[in-house]
């Protein structure tokens, strides 16, 4: 339940968590209440992309950059139809939008669009207690939804884990969808949206490629009904041990050898059906800062990162699979969390950051032209 106010900033808000701790501060956006699993990001700008993006479904994303709103809401960066995440938390948020391009505050725009938040409280503590204990569920609450801390503190601990959930069929496209090749087609691809970003299929446009993308729920005979020179599936929220139908369309891609690319969930997708688990890290990797190895070239990049789970996948070695061998083929320098795998025996690869990366940095967007260069090399060996 959320009351949309402009006067929020005068109402008292509490962020509670699920182990008990709890921050008090002033209502931002809109006032009412809402849950979700609490976790920090760590990008010092692009905070419309994040708000905007499908895998943030079901959060409560704290800022970790004191002072957000500054350059407001504009109409152009969106990553999709609507924010996502289900609460937002930051400490000092800009009393007055100052850039060219913004048409309305950043408060405003939540007010607009019913997303509860919480502003004033220290995110630097919070973002250490995160760390510490581990991303958990939450729930904010302002206005009439604030109660005695015992009764809100049940409140949250009797909402759903994230671990276990199946969100991608909920933020995905309902309906097929083309994105016009920019210039000369030069490839058509079959794009799972499975909480697809707005930016990655016009990524791809730019590289001449025809984009259809398609539900979730797509069979084998929707994918090659488009007659693609590639398949590519994106990212999304939740469990991937859950994704046992995107799992089986990934199966059935690699199966025909069709060159494959996938980002994030895709990335997760690709480890389960080349047998590998997957797991909930502590905390996870969320930011536009993150340092990932690409192991092929020995390249240090900055990249845009937002998992909650990873590939359980071996660093060291490579490894047989249904599909022939496989290694991984990029990885986080923080923690060795595996960020990309590849096959060796034919042209399949991914990885779990975003190298679309809409609010920056662009270090990664060479993984869309090594893309194409697959799809040419399977072009040409078919007309050899």
């Amino acid at each position: 339940m959320t009351t949309s106010t402009r006067g929020a900033a005068k109402v008292p808000a509490v962020l509670v968590l699920e182990d008990g701790r709890i921050f008090r501060g002033r209502a931002y956006g809109a006032v009412g209440e809402t849950f979700g699993e609490a976790v920090f990001s760590t990008g010092m700008t692009g905070y419309q992309e994040t708000l905007t993006d499908p895998s943030y479904d079901r959060q409560i994303v704290v800022a970790t950059a004191p002072q957000i709103g500054n350059t407001g809401w504009n109409d152009e960066d969106d990553e999709s139809r609507r924010i996502w995440v289900s609460g937002y938390v930051v400490r000092d948020p800009a009393r007055v939008p100052s850039n060219w391009r913004a048409k309305r505050s950043l408060d405003d725009e939540l007010v607009a669009q019913g997303i509860v938040g919480i502003s004033g409280i220290d995110t630097r503590a919070l973002t250490r207690h995160l760390r510490e204990r581990g991303s958990m569920r939450s729930g904010i609450f302002s206005g009439e939804a604030l109660a005695a801390d015992a009764e809100l503190v049940a409140r949250v601990q009797a909402q759903p884990h994230m671990k276990g959930a199946s969100l991608y069929e909920e933020v995905a496209t309902k309906e097929t969808y083309v994105v016009p090749a920019v210039g000369e087609k030069q490839f058509t691809v079959a794009a799972i949206d499975l909480g697809i970003k707005g930016m990655t299929p016009h990524r791809m446009a730019e590289r001449g490629i025809e984009v259809h993308v398609l539900p979730a729920t797509a069979s084998v005979e929707d994918v090659y009904a488009v007659n693609p020179d590639g398949v590519f599936f994106s990212n999304g929220p939740g469990d991937p041990a859950t994704a046992d139908g995107p799992v089986a369309l990934m199966t059935a891609v690699l199966e025909r050898r069709t060159p494959l690319f996938g980002i994030c969930f895709g990335n997760q997708i690709l480890g389960r059906a080349l047998g590998f688990g997957t797991y909930k890290l502590k905390y996870g990797h969320r930011g536009i800062n993150q340092p990932v190895q690409d192991r092929t070239t020995g390249k240090v990049e900055v990249t845009a990162h937002n998992h909650g789970f990873a590939v359980d996948a071996p660093l060291d070695k490579v490894s047989d699979t249904p599909f022939g061998r496989a290694e991984v083929s990029h990885v986080c320098l923080n923690d060795n969390v595996v960020e990309g795998l590849q096959l060796l025996d034919q042209p399949a690869f991914s990885v779990q950051y975003h190298p679309e990366a809409a609010a920056g940095p662009h270090d990664a967007a060479y993984l869309f032209d090594r893309f194409t260069s697959l799809m040419s090399t399977v072009m040409e060996g078919q007309r050899a």
